[in-house]
């Protein structure tokens, strides 16, 4: 496969140390890789602070694209403007078990979650896997949900791991993929914005990799079928930003809107059969759950300033598409359904970018 070194990097904006959402102090991401033969899934969990979200919670605004999609919290998240569990990626079939082992979690920290204390709203995303997934063998269990929680850090893996093992992008491997970037103020101060992608989505005719049309070039080398590159778009994406900068829901709502600049300069059409959602939420301040905590003081970044978060929300969704596709493997599941990898094609040939 090809160095991840030789992958163009996206606008003018430099990156955070690690070039991923963790970037942003405090975030941190785990897997649950699930691969046995026909059974190609896996859950990916963000925590967007090391302590519990339903008591400390995380202002947050949600964007959908194209609603083709089957999560579970948006309605209260619309409504409430915060997060109260961690954030979960699956599988479409697997969201009420996610959903589920959520609640348990939440009510094991929180006893009286549900009596003396207020219900807790799971967030739960999912992308279909089941081309490379037998997705009706319902693999997912609720211990997986509770193993990509243990094992969340500030490094992970990206690619064909936890929710993104079964994913294809382009008709290729697709997958979880990361990128940050950092904004320097006119005040001194520097916000990052990293972006987490759950890539499952594109016709491989359109696929652009930083401004090069590849698409058309990438389905003749592969010598694929017709019928698959002129299906209608049938995947789907999860977007989720997040910012160390102090937003409110609104503003954090239009920083989620701005990532759909970067997934569309990859090629999407934002397709009728594409679930694409986008979540974004800010590690400024937390919000307590009840009354009797003091609501943070916190001053609130002017709307006239956000255009170098717009920027780096953009930017980092279209290199965090980049590096699903890049640090993909290949995979073979279901009926011997087969992903090659884009890393696989593009070296030494003119597909390139670099070339």
């Amino acid at each position: 496969m090809a160095s991840t070194t030789s992958l163009p990097f996206i606008g003018t904006l430099p990156a955070g140390t690690r070039d991923a959402i963790t970037d942003v102090a405090g975030v941190t991401v785990g897997h649950r890789t699930l691969a046995d033969g026909p059974v190609q899934t896996g859950v990916t969990v963000i925590r967007p602070h090391a302590g519990d979200p339903f008591r400390d919670k995380v202002p947050a605004a949600a964007v959908v694209l194209n609603g083709f999609g089957k999560s579970v919290g948006l309605v209260q998240l619309a409504e409430l403007g915060v997060l109260e569990t961690p954030i979960a990626l699956t599988n479409t079939f697997s969201v009420g078990t996610v959903a589920t082992a959520q609640i348990r979690d939440c009510a094991a920290a929180n006893p009286e979650t549900g009596r003396a204390l207020p219900t807790v709203n799971p967030l739960v995303f999912e992308c279909n896997d089941g081309f490379l997934n037998d997705i009706q063998r319902l693999a997912v269990t609720e211990a997986d949900y509770l193993q990509a929680l243990a094992a969340t850090d500030a490094d992970f893996a990206q690619g064909s791991v936890g929710a993104g093992r079964g994913m294809s992008s382009f008709q290729l491997k697709g997958g979880i993929g990361s990128a940050s970037r950092r904004v320097a103020m006119a005040d001194g101060a520097t916000y990052t914005v990293g972006a987490l992608v759950l890539a499952n989505y594109g016709r491989q005719p359109q696929l652009v990799l930083a401004g090069h049309a590849v698409g058309e070039r990438l389905a003749a080398l592969q010598q694929q079928a017709s019928t698959e590159a002129s299906e209608p778009e049938k995947g789907s994406i999860i977007i989720v930003v997040a910012t160390d900068a102090p937003l409110d829901a609104r503003q954090l709502r239009r920083l989620a809107l701005r990532a759909g600049a970067g997934l569309a300069r990859t090629g999407s059409v934002f397709g009728h059969g594409s679930g694409d959602l986008v979540l974004a939420f800010s590690t400024a301040y937390t919000v307590p759950d009840r009354a009797d905590r003091p609501m943070p003081a916190v001053a609130m970044l002017h709307d006239t300033l956000l255009d170098g978060l717009f920027q780096a929300a953009a930017d980092s969704t279209e290199q965090a598409i980049l590096h699903a596709l890049w640090r993909a493997t290949p995979v073979t599941g279901r009926d011997g359904n087969h992903r090659a990898a884009l890393g696989e094609l593009l070296p030494a040939s003119s597909l390139s970018p670099l070339a």
